[in-house]
């Protein structure tokens, strides 16, 4: 195995990462950072029937719910089925029919819409969804659907051969909705608005309303904890519309992001931010070794002499493996380093997962150690 190129890289990558690791304070818009409370999609859902497929409906012998949907509905159009009659549908599909609605959304708004197959159905392309009742989470109809099924990635070839590059048994109707009701916001009511961070965190929240008070005078916005800041706005609505536009402009100065890493069970990938250092540490795992060293140097000036005292940190990571030579890295350890260095020595996804759960338990790992 040789072991200078391999160095190289590591020593590339822990220069790359000591220029960036220290990132400053950047400043961005409160409307990346913060929402309006209350302003928000809701969620509708229905039941529905998707009919005029052609024979890729649901096998109504297994899917028994689908012809009782459809002796519903004709019994609601005057027809009767003779008792002790079982249609053999092929061309119908019982689907749940899926939509957003948009925050401020009034009647007459179009929507597009979701339709899955809810049975045995083969294919849904080509279908039509008759007029279905959108409710949300009150029970309430909020919108009426219906519209032809568009199956995205779906169809033939120009030598007539089929060509499916995606699932058949879900598609889109694109405007398929009308918005019927309109839902309340508490936007345009009272005087106050409230926002709400996206990430909770005391000190973005304190700066978000000291950048507001700073505009527009003190006592003006008020943090309730790290996640909820609370802003008197004006009562009249063009006015706060006005209002909240240049609300969501002001500039924050944001510091980094506290020290994560995230890794992925599955796939062995590891995620991590510039503010995730380690402290000494060794940790020894099957034939792998781990070895993490700082070294405090101090220079002192002469009793006469201008100048500063300089305390400098110098670090050493030791990575070995049975039967391999020894890797050393100077300067600031990274855990990017350690972990770049183990991929070398061939460390499986588990034991990358195993060593910085045992790093992070020790206290050795000075961050958030997540697993998706």
């Amino acid at each position: 195995m040789n072991l200078h190129p391999l160095l190289r890289l590591i020593f590339s990558l822990w220069l790359a990462i000591t220029v960036l690791g220290v990132v400053p304070a950047q400043a961005e818009r409160i409307k990346d950072l913060a929402t309006l409370q209350g302003v928000r999609p809701n969620q509708l859902f229905g039941y529905g029937l998707v009919v005029g497929l052609d024979g890729s409906g649901d096998q109504t012998t297994q899917t028994p719910f689908t012809v009782q949907s459809m002796t519903s509905m004709l019994m609601q159009l005057g027809i009767t089925l003779p008792a002790g009659v079982n249609p053999q549908l092929k061309n119908v599909a019982a689907v749940m029919i899926t939509a957003a609605l948009p925050a401020f959304a009034k009647p007459g708004q179009q929507l597009d819409i979701t339709v899955s197959s809810m049975g045995n159905a083969k294919s849904l392309r080509g279908g039509t969804l008759l007029l279905t009742p959108l409710k949300g989470a009150d029970g309430q109809v909020y919108a009426m659907a219906q519209g032809n099924v568009v199956i995205v990635g779906a169809g033939a070839s120009a030598n007539g051969s089929s060509v499916q590059i995606n699932q058949l048994n879900s598609g889109r109707v694109p405007n398929g909705a009308t918005v019927e009701r309109a839902v309340a916001s508490p936007f345009a009511t009272g005087d106050k608005v409230t926002l709400e961070l996206s990430v909770t965190d005391f000190g973005t929240a304190q700066r978000v309303a000291e950048a507001i008070n700073n505009k527009y005078g003190v006592g003006t916005a008020n943090p309730l904890d790290g996640r909820v800041i609370e802003v008197h706005a004006p009562s009249e609505p063009a006015e706060r519309v006005a209002f909240v536009s240049e609300l969501e402009g002001l500039q924050i100065k944001v510091e980094g992001a506290p020290a994560k890493v995230i890794v992925n069970a599955r796939t062995g990938s590891i995620v991590m931010n510039g503010a995730v250092t380690l402290e000494p540490c060794a940790v020894a795992h099957g034939n792998l070794t781990v070895s993490i060293s700082t070294e405090t140097t101090v220079s002192q000036p002469n009793a006469l002499a201008s100048g500063q005292t300089v305390v400098t940190q110098k670090s050493d990571v030791k990575i070995k493996q049975d039967n391999n030579a020894l890797m050393v890295v100077p300067g600031g350890v990274k855990l990017a380093e350690v972990v770049k260095a183990l991929n070398a020595l061939g460390a499986s996804p588990q034991d990358l997962l195993a060593i910085l759960q045992a790093m992070k338990a020790s206290g050795a790992l000075r961050a958030e150690l997540e697993v998706i």
